[in-house]
């Protein structure tokens, strides 16, 4: 596992290595403070807009992830990620400064995130959500892309999102 200087390592807590536990585990990777880019299709790079952190929480039981923005637009947003009892993946709560409030279905193997939104939860369903996104090999970097359907079947990108340690 790479681990960045200054990072705040998940501290042992009272647990076999079980499945919730090697899934918390292997969350590791996302901690520390990240610059956000953006690039939205037919526009130019957005540069750095904002900052993302990711921090543990109670006692190591969840990931937050708290995005912040210097550029208009883009909402601020609290997001809670924990392990899905009832799967091998995690849940993304997601919350941001417009009142919305959302479930995603979140996936991570080490190298491939992923966040998808596919029914109604705190807010009617309007569209189909999904992120998709890999970090480099030296863990300094996450590049993604947000996707949109509204058939559940054609997929078109809304835009492509990337982070970037601060070290």
């Amino acid at each position: 596992m790479h681990h960045r200087p200054g990072r705040l390592i998940r501290q042992n807590v009272d647990m076999d290595d079980n499945d919730e536990g090697t899934l918390l585990n292997r969350l590791e990777t996302f901690i520390g403070q990240w610059t956000m880019s953006a690039q939205f299709p037919g526009a130019p790079p957005i540069g750095t807009m904002g900052l993302t952190t990711f921090e543990w929480s109670l006692e190591g039981q969840f990931l937050l992830q708290h995005s912040e923005f210097s550029e208009p637009g883009p909402p601020e947003g609290l997001m809670i990620i924990g392990p899905n009892a009832e799967s091998v993946n995690y849940t993304q709560h997601y919350f941001d400064s417009r009142g919305v409030a959302r479930l995603y279905a979140m996936t991570f193997d080490g190298d491939l995130w992923t966040l998808q939104r596919e029914m109604a939860d705190f807010t009617p369903l309007d569209f189909r959500q999904r992120f998709i996104a890999t970090f480099s090999e030296d863990r300094s970097a996450i590049n993604g892309r947000w996707e949109q359907s509204h058939d559940g079947a054609t997929w078109e990108q809304n835009f492509e999102l990337m982070y970037r340690t601060i070290l």
